[in-house]
């Protein structure tokens, strides 16, 4: 027994041995993740990926079989998303198997995670020690690219930012840079515009939020790049601008609709691994860059309206703003504002009766002022909704009888709710 277990040490000295060898050639030859996970994979003779800290795979060498003991012990989510905050210190089990994440760390900053699965048993002492030593040289494989990735961003972000706010005018200059950046622009498209919900009572540094910015732009570079080739999406720093591409040929009632609705599901995911709930606004399909300008406007005008009338995670399409579309082209405050008070007059004010006047004059109007109707949305006595009615009528005139009051009511009540929101 004793020689056996010196062969097994041996043996195992060797695959670290070996392992050092072929990571230290990789870094050398300015190598990648994807060739790291495939030299531990195969030394180790486990499954081996990259993800990011939310787990969002990045690089890997994971077979069908890895794949599907991870669904079964429901480490993978139905968006692909490894659930690396399951594979923390208890080390969670797949049939007859070991899943384990590592952080990937340098300079005090998460970078990644390694995730490594065996599913013929437990992983040893070994081959964590192993793993360790992966996970340092795909922290310097990472700083690396990630240093080399922020000039490349910044100088792509500088660009769009420049073109949808109509800074650069020359065709061959957008057509040049789009074609350097490996963007397709020459097609139909759809803004979208991508914001983290701020959080409520939520303390956060500044590095936290810049550290979620981030992860946000990769994950939506990354999902981008699934849906299809020559995508731009940049990094605003407060925001993510992704442009989509809609099919010539797409006769949907609103194109372009089910891409972005793949692109906002595969992005959230189950909401697990830290990853932070967000808004989206969509606009209109631009048919030509020259149209891209005005495509953003309605896409920023869309997040901001969608945010305050449905609050977060909205994902809202320009098209399908109604009312508030019109609202929302307006830019002065507050004219609105005087709109609102000229026409509810007490009811703009912010005291308790005045929010409740207005919660039964919305009831009253969603009802077409079926008092019936109204006292059963509102559980009310029918004689409570008819003096309310009177009250009503008394403070901003004939509701009942005047179709254009109505009409101005209605839109009253859509801008106090998105200047009070």
């Amino acid at each position: 027994m004793p020689k056996l277990d010196e062969a097994q040490a041996i043996a195992a000295l060797a695959r670290i041995d070996a392992l050092h060898t072929g990571l230290t050639q990789i870094a050398l030859e300015g190598g990648d993740l994807s060739g790291i996970a495939a030299e531990v994979g195969r030394v180790l003779e486990v499954g081996v990926a990259f993800t990011s800290t939310d787990g969002r795979e990045r690089a890997g060498a994971l077979d069908e079989a890895t794949r599907s003991a991870l669904s079964l012990s429901d480490l993978l989510d139905p968006t692909g998303r490894l659930r690396t905050e399951r594979m923390g210190g208890g080390a969670p089990v797949v049939p007859d198997g070991e899943a384990r994440a590592l952080r990937v760390a340098a300079g005090g900053a998460d970078l990644a995670r390694l995730v490594c699965v065996r599913t013929d048993g437990p992983l040893t002492d070994d081959d964590v020690h192993a793993l360790e030593r992966a996970a340092a040289v795909a922290a310097l494989l990472i700083t690396r690219q990630e240093a080399v990735t922020a000039v490349e961003n910044k100088y792509q972000g500088d660009f769009l930012r420049d073109l949808l706010l109509r800074r650069s005018a020359d065709p061959a200059y957008v057509a040049e840079h789009a074609e350097t950046f490996g963007w397709d622009l020459d097609r139909p498209l759809v803004v979208v515009a991508a914001e983290i919900d701020p959080g409520r009572d939520e303390p956060a540094s500044s590095l936290e939020r810049r550290q979620w910015q981030e992860r946000f732009s990769a994950a939506w570079r990354q999902v981008s790049a699934t849906l299809g080739e020559g995508i731009a999406s940049v990094d605003f720093s407060s925001e993510v601008v992704t442009l989509l591409p809609v099919a010539p040929t797409d006769l949907e009632p609103h194109p372009g609709h089910d891409l972005v609705h793949r692109a906002v599901v595969a992005i959230a995911g189950d909401r697990g691994g830290g990853r932070r709930p967000f808004s989206v606004g969509v606009s209109r399909v631009a048919r030509s860059v020259a149209e891209l300008p005005e495509a953003y406007a309605q896409a920023r005008r869309a997040l901001e309206v969608g945010y305050r009338v449905s609050g977060t995670g909205s994902a809202t399409f320009f098209d399908q703003l109604g009312l508030h579309r019109l609202i929302a082209l307006i830019p002065d405050e507050r004219e609105l504002r005087a709109f609102v008070r000229d026409v509810l007059g007490p009811l703009s004010e912010s005291t308790k009766e005045a929010a409740q006047l207005r919660e039964t004059l919305q009831v009253l109007l969603d009802t077409n002022f079926n008092l019936a109707e109204a006292a059963r949305v509102q559980f009310f006595h029918y004689n409570t909704i008819r003096y309310r009615l009177s009250k009503l009528e008394r403070l901003l005139g004939p509701l009942s009888d005047d179709p254009h009051l109505r009409l101005n009511v209605a839109v009253a009540l859509r801008v106090y709710d998105l200047a009070n929101t």
